[in-house]
């Protein structure tokens, strides 16, 4: 775990984050997150078995934004996915996620393993106190498909067709795909 409890920071707020307070906060957000990946993962599965690839692209077109609202009324907050390099315009990081993302590919550039590199923190926002974390998405073999640099020509023009200003191509394994980001209003 990388230093996530921001004790001090989380003191000076007005409704002060206790260390074991913090530790569920993580705790809870690793889970909800090893949900939504195994919901996410669950229908992929089903896509590409019953149409290959190209029905993959519909199941994160139409089925994931149901699953993060499923996810996000259970975590009790917004449970969602972004990325410096995005395909879906919602899913554009805000200026924390922004940083956070670029602190990653440092963390990553600097020899430190993908499957820890995570983020909690506890911040004000307008006037609230909110818990934010963040947990980083591993490119595997699989997400090449619809991420790396050679695509099918009929999965290229897939992507295009739902999401003409995509970013989020040219990925190589091992790179940081995005993240997972939850938040959570504390007061």
């Amino acid at each position: 775990m990388h230093k996530l409890v921001m004790v001090a920071f989380a003191a000076s707020l007005a409704m002060p984050v206790m260390a074991a307070d913090m530790k569920a906060l993580v705790a809870e957000s690793r889970g909800t997150i090893k949900d939504f990946v195994s919901s996410l993962k669950a229908a992929l599965v089903v896509a590409v078995e019953s149409g290959g690839p190209l029905h993959a692209i519909g199941v994160c077109n139409m089925d994931a934004p149901a699953i993060v609202a499923s996810q996000s009324v259970a975590f009790r907050g917004r449970v969602g996915r972004t990325s410096l390099r995005r395909r879906n315009p919602a899913n554009a990081p805000d200026s924390w996620e922004h940083d956070v993302l670029n602190a990653f590919e440092v963390r990553l550039a600097a020899g430190e393993g993908i499957s820890g590199i995570d983020h909690a923190e506890v911040v004000r926002e307008n006037g609230r106190t909110v818990f934010r974390y963040m947990k980083a998405i591993p490119t595997g073999g699989v997400c090449l498909t619809c991420h790396g640099d050679d695509l099918d020509p009929e999965i290229a023009a897939a992507i295009d067709a739902r999401y003409p200003d995509d970013q989020a191509r040219g990925f190589a394994m091992g790179d940081i795909r995005g993240a997972f980001t939850v938040r959570r209003h504390l007061d």
